[in-house]
């Protein structure tokens, strides 16, 4: 188990948590309107770890109350299998999922 050590600051009658002593960084930033929809920007020095850049896709993983972020794992399909065949199965696959986590119980 990690031990932190946790500051609590009173600031404009909110209260911030500050994280000392921890094994990872912590990168806070503010949450913005974009469009229609809410972005947050990436630290540059994070973006530079993560090997990020423009145009790049990343995950959400959501995890017990926490969101993981990290970059889409992207693949190269063997030279056999052709992309509309693998996205037929799993149309079918997410279609009769329910049929499968059946079967997997049993």
């Amino acid at each position: 188990m990690i031990k932190q050590i946790i500051e609590v600051i009173r600031v404009n009658k909110t209260i911030k948590l500050n994280q000392k002593k921890s094994d990872h960084n912590v990168y806070s930033r503010k949450i913005g309107r974009m469009g229609n929809s809410l972005g947050v920007s990436f630290p540059k020095l994070l973006a530079e770890k993560l090997d990020i850049s423009q145009g790049d896709e990343i995950e959400f993983v959501e995890n017990d109350g926490e969101i993981i972020l990290r970059k889409a794992r992207q693949i190269e399909l063997p030279k056999n299998i052709r992309l509309e065949v693998l996205e037929a199965f799993y149309d079918v696959f997410e279609e009769d999922r329910a049929i499968f986590d059946d079967l997997k119980d049993r």
